[in-house]
């Protein structure tokens, strides 16, 4: 695997030899939620990443202590980031999982720069920072307090119940910060769920997490992602899908619809063509023209879904955008009447 794009002190410009094995600590361990996969432990060079600019992404810096996920997500876009290591985009990317023992105290590091200007700091964009790897690594605790420390916006995109250990630090870094986080829920449907995010918690754990939150004060938005063609598109599966949000106490719900990049592309249709081969030829003609599903049927979700939220009673929120948390206020012992709660 070639790791010179990872590691604190890659070699000399030209040397395309794999990086020395002293430089990667490989671990597996033989537990039930373990079992199969491989650990790769490197000392990260740099941890915060810009976004390309052609992205479409509505933030420019991200922050990924992982790469590949246990999720196991058979449409995840990011598949292809393990080619980068000589790794496949398949099998590798939910086994092999390069952990970076660093980040947190490279983040401290970075944010403590006089170049860094404390743009917005995205999490989860690209792997879940709350998969299974993070139970044992624990990497997310100080990354958020660093954040907390700098003041520094960041938000969080999770298909993870392990955040609810990090509430605490939520909070702290919700009082000096603009902190936003928003939980991945494409679907409620059991039957797919099993197939298609095997290594994920379920779509109502997920849910639990939302209301969770919300019941702790911290306002929490679903990514109604990826809402997948002729699976799980149904008017009655949208319907369903919407109203379980709407009951967890969400903010907000956004509609994103299944998009095909490299990688991930290969890999979801060698798995249609498992398990759903009448859709092979579907599939193909409905992304014919790229990554994406055609604009008039990404329209036609993102309004079904809207009108739904609009029936159920929650709105639509711009995909990524942090959302302000009500700061936790002492009470004040002088004070004749109770005060109200009030938004950074």
């Amino acid at each position: 695997m070639r790791w010179d794009n990872l590691v604190e002190n890659p070699r000399a410009a030209g040397d395309t030899a794999l990086f020395a094995t002293s430089a990667v600590t490989t671990r597996t361990f033989d537990t039930p939620e373990f079992r199969g996969i491989t650990f790769h432990e490197i000392r990260a060079r740099s941890i915060l990443n810009r976004v390309p600019g052609a992205s479409r992404m509505p933030f420019e810096w991200t922050v990924n202590p992982y790469r590949g996920c246990t999720h196991a997500c058979v449409y995840c876009f990011a598949r292809k980031t393990h080619s980068y290591l000589d790794l496949d985009t398949g099998l590798d990317f939910d086994s092999q999982i390069v952990v970076k023992i660093n980040a947190p105290e490279l983040l401290r590091r970075q944010l403590a720069s006089r170049q860094w200007q404390g743009a917005h700091v995205a999490m989860g964009t690209n792997v879940d920072c709350y998969q299974r790897a993070e139970g044992r690594y624990r990497l997310m605790p100080g990354i958020i307090a660093a954040l907390r420390d700098h003041a520094n916006p960041f938000s969080i995109l999770t298909k993870g119940t392990l955040i609810l250990r990090d509430l605490e630090l939520l909070r702290q870094a919700a009082e000096v910060t603009e902190v936003g986080i928003s939980v991945s829920v494409g679907f409620t449907d059991r039957e797919l769920w099993r197939t298609v995010e095997p290594g994920t918690p379920s779509p109502e754990r997920r849910l639990d997490v939302v209301r969770t939150l919300t019941d702790n004060g911290i306002g929490c938005g679903v990514l109604m992602a990826p809402v997948i063609p002729f699976l799980g598109d149904h008017p009655d599966q949208l319907r369903a899908t919407v109203r379980a949000i709407a009951a967890s106490g969400a903010t907000s719900v956004t509609p994103l619809v299944l998009h095909l990049r490299p990688g991930a592309r290969e890999w979801f249709m060698a798995w249609v063509a498992q398990h759903h081969p009448h859709l092979v030829q579907r599939y193909e003609r409905l992304y014919a023209e790229g990554a994406y599903a055609p604009k008039w049927y990404q329209r036609r979700i993102t309004r079904h879904v809207h009108e739904l939220a609009t029936e159920f009673g929650i709105g639509p929120a711009d995909r990524g955008m942090p959302r302000r948390i009500p700061l936790r206020e002492e009470p004040d012992p002088a004070a004749a009447e109770p005060t109200q709660l009030t938004l950074l």
